[in-house]
């Protein structure tokens, strides 16, 4: 079977011309054009060398390159931004993880709100002094419980209200009772 020649000029450094064969038999003598057992060149599926330079490395590829305008391109990359990596674990304050915890547990049960957001005033004091992370779980608590016992101060506020409604609304009956 015969190929026609690669297109584009590029030329295969093992191909001749001539007619593709089995590889030839060094011992045993070919007939016809021969396809040579050295190729001329070197050879274009050895491995590349890890040491040679990097063909792709360097040099801006859009140089010298010019907008439809006729005007020169941009001379060079703007710079990136530096790699920071990642900023080191910092402790978390164990007072505001249980302010946060407290705060929120106080939806259900109202006795721990206050306390909640009391322990986060602690906390915040103590992460200005130390350093510590937490100190937005500590605001969290403080927000959280203030809020949650600013409601149920009202809930209670409005069932006092009832009651002394309901006690007053009892005696002006005339019943006597």
């Amino acid at each position: 079977m015969t190929y026609p020649p690669p297109s584009g000029g590029w030329n295969d450094p093992a191909w001749s011309g001539q007619q593709s064969s089995p590889p030839a038999d060094p011992a045993r003598p070919v007939s016809g054009n021969p396809v040579p057992t050295q190729p001329t060149g070197s050879d274009p599926y050895a491995p590349a060398d890890p040491y040679a330079a990097d063909p792709y490395a360097g040099g801006d590829p859009y140089a010298g390159m010019k907008h439809a305008s006729g005007q020169p391109g941009p001379a060079a990359y703007p710079p990136a931004y530096p790699n920071y990596g990642y900023a080191p674990a910092m402790r978390t304050n164990g007072l505001a993880i249980a302010a946060l915890v407290l705060a929120l547990v106080g939806i259900g049960s109202c006795i721990t709100a206050p306390i909640g957001a009391i322990l986060g005033h602690v906390a915040q004091k103590q992460i200005r002094e130390t350093g510590e992370g937490g100190e937005g779980m500590a605001k969290a608590g403080i927000i959280v419980g203030w809020i949650v016992t600013g409601l149920y101060l009202l809930v209670v506020l409005f069932y006092v209200a009832i009651i002394i409604f309901a006690i007053s609304q009892a005696d002006t009956s005339g019943t006597g009772y």
